[in-house]
């Protein structure tokens, strides 16, 4: 594939992915609010609801920032893989595959885009590959 492409690809991917991740933060800390959130996780069985509603609100919310802009995109995608597991494992697992029905598809195309991150990237319209050039120029 052209680089040109691999990367315009790289970038929709993250954009996509983090605008995303975003609203699912947002939602969870400023829509549902955090008590609402907690809420629901308890019902789930969720252990420390508030404390999980908090730190997946905040990691999806930074993530997602982060992605949209190719920022510590390893990182980023390293935590997002384990927000999506826990998604899956605390409250989609046994519901089938869609989403609509609470499964898990969802979850599972966010986490496969963080799985091709983690393997291809961020590509060169990010803010990893201008700080790393950066890093590579000869200092004079």
């Amino acid at each position: 594939m052209p680089e040109p492409v691999r990367d315009i690809a790289l970038l929709l991917a993250r954009v996509l992915v983090g605008v995303v991740l975003v609203a699912h933060g947002w939602d969870k800390l400023a829509v549902q609010g955090v008590s609402g959130t907690a809420g629901f996780m308890a019902s789930l069985g969720v252990p420390a609801p508030e404390v999980a509603a908090v730190v997946l609100a905040v990691l999806e919310l930074v993530t997602g920032v982060l992605l949209v802009l190719g920022a510590a995109t390893v990182v980023a995608s390293a935590l997002v893989l384990v927000d999506m597991a826990a998604a899956y494992w605390l409250v989609h697992r046994g519901s089938g595959v869609f989403v609509d029905g609470g499964g898990w598809e969802l979850v599972g195309v966010i986490a496969a885009v963080a799985l091709a991150l983690l393997g291809a990237g961020p590509g060169r319209a990010s803010l990893d590959h201008l700080v790393g050039a950066r890093r590579r120029r000869p200092s004079r």
